[in-house]
């Protein structure tokens, strides 16, 4: 978790402390409060110490019983603050993949230049159709709560228009276990590689991968992207994070540059793409 999330949220706990403890009809216990809304007295003292994200309906709860209605506005203000950085896949996902695609889309499009870092899996500017409902797929039956895969697969589909417009430049690295992960069939997989190698040669596109034999001075990790260095959009189990924080998005840049030194290009990422390709084929 960030840190400028965790802040967010030890601020949030910070205000809906000082509510309990000025409540218009006297001061109240943690206990007391949480009798009031049916809660168990733990859950009072994590969301007030930061330990805890609060959902609208706890903020709103929250401001009736401590006699502050007018509060209300101002709590979902707050949350929805920070939570525009951190999207919980849960939560976003209860409404489908469609909107979280258009919200990514729609930051995409007003960028010229996007560094990008995939450790296991073809990134999704570059994924055919069929890689993308599988990509997609098992992410809904993880996480849940999303049956529009197919929406989902036709926009990231469109957005990928991004690449053939003049002026664009994506850079891209890949861990090599980007080629080789199986989390599609190998059929798949392997006309999914024909499109890497047919993308090299774009002018709109830098592509690098990083073989598995290649010496790195940082760890391969989390998968993130990197827009015209004014936001950063990186990928964790349980949320996205998008980061528009100077020194974020700085780390971000550094992060991506050490990966760089380990990467080859043109010929060679030619070659460790064949090598994956070659290795889906029937002995």
């Amino acid at each position: 978790m960030s840190t400028d999330y965790q802040q967010a949220r030890a601020a949030l706990g910070a205000r809906l402390r000082e509510l309990r403890l000025s409540s218009p009809d006297g001061r109240l216990t943690g206990q007391q409060l949480a009798q009031r809304l049916g809660w168990q007295g733990s859950k009072v003292s994590k969301l007030e110490n930061g330990r805890q994200t609060a959902t609208p309906e706890d903020l709103r709860a929250w401001a009736e019983a401590t006699g502050r209605p007018e509060a209300s506005a101002e709590l979902a203000a707050r949350l929805a603050g920070f939570e525009s950085h951190i999207r919980s896949w849960r939560r976003a996902l209860a409404n489908g993949f469609k909107p979280m695609h258009e919200d990514l889309s729609a930051e995409i499009e007003r960028t010229v230049e996007i560094r990008m870092w995939e450790e296991s899996v073809v990134p999704g500017l570059m994924q055919t159709p069929e890689y993308a409902r599988h990509v997609i797929r098992r992410y809904a039956e993880l996480l849940g709560g999303a049956s529009d895969i197919e929406e989902a697969v036709r926009a990231r589909a469109q957005r990928q228009e991004w690449l053939y417009q003049p002026g664009r430049k994506l850079h891209v690295l890949m861990w090599e276990a980007a080629l080789r992960s199986l989390i599609c069939p190998p059929s798949v997989l392997a006309a999914q590689l024909d499109r890497l190698t047919g993308l090299i040669g774009l002018d709109t596109v830098d592509l690098g991968v990083i073989p598995f034999t290649a010496p790195v001075k940082i760890v391969p990790a989390n998968g993130f992207w990197v827009l015209d260095d004014r936001l950063v959009v990186a990928e964790d189990w349980h949320a996205e994070l998008w980061l528009d924080d100077a020194d974020n998005v700085a780390l971000y840049g550094k992060v991506w540059k050490t990966l760089r030194e380990s990467a080859v290009y043109g010929a060679d990422a030619h070659n460790v793409i064949n090598a994956a390709r070659r290795a889906l084929e029937p002995g």
